[in-house]
């Protein structure tokens, strides 16, 4: 994986743009229902940021990319459902994860405005709360109360994390700055996104399976 990684580095190195580009695309798609759920966002920001302390990309731009992106994806996913109402939660591609629009209404009317905050930090909700928010007729202003101030700490948690690691390696690890870690920390956040993209898989799936047997059950007395 390491000879797939060490140029993708270089060439991302050598266009700092595009990197961004990545970033704000990462965030934005991370906000967009159903897509959300499967685009690996965070993975995606964690692993670039361990290009800033080597100058390769700058810190401010970093986050603000993200924000950017995680403010777009969140007012377009906000306004779509502000508009369509709850019609849009019958709808496709909504309409193939009514389990996950349940858990989404549901996170909402427990958490009220408060659900747009936590919603930010647990995925897969979070790409389909903002939508439900709208669906259900918050306020706008309400919305955008909650979910900038979200945005403005998830995105230096998501950054920060890969900032820091890098940088303490270098600094208390006894490893010179010449010595790059790029390829080892994007390998390891890769193979990380996976194994905890597996566990979920066979936790949804266990469960799914637990639910179809009560489901035959009632249908056969039926």
């Amino acid at each position: 994986m390491a000879t797939f990684i060490d140029p993708l580095i270089a060439f991302v190195s050598a266009h700092a743009w595009l990197a961004y580009l990545t970033l704000f695309l990462a965030a934005l798609l991370e906000a967009v229902p159903v897509i959300g759920s499967v685009v690996p966002g965070s993975t995606v920001i964690l692993a670039l940021s361990a290009l800033v302390p080597s100058g390769d990309l700058k810190l401010a731009w970093v986050l603000l990319a993200a924000i950017a992106g995680a403010v777009l994806g969140d007012g377009s996913a906000f306004w779509i459902g502000h508009r369509a109402q709850r019609e849009i939660l019958g709808t496709w591609p909504l309409s193939n994860y009514p389990r996950v629009i349940a858990q989404s209404e549901a996170f909402f009317k427990k958490w009220g405005t408060w659900a747009v905050f936590f919603a930010r930090f647990v995925p897969p909700i979070r790409a389909f709360v903002p939508v439900t928010a709208g669906a259900l007729d918050m306020a706008p202003a309400r919305f955008y109360a909650v979910n900038i101030p979200a945005i403005l700490l998830w995105a230096p948690a998501h950054v920060l994390p890969g900032v820091l690691a890098i940088s303490a390696l270098h600094r208390y690890g006894g490893i010179p700055h010449h010595v790059s870690l790029k390829p080892y920390w994007m390998i390891a956040v890769i193979v990380g996104a996976l194994i905890a993209a597996l566990v979920t898989w066979a936790i949804r799936r266990r469960q799914n399976g637990a639910v179809t047997p009560v489901a035959g059950r009632v249908t056969g007395q039926g």
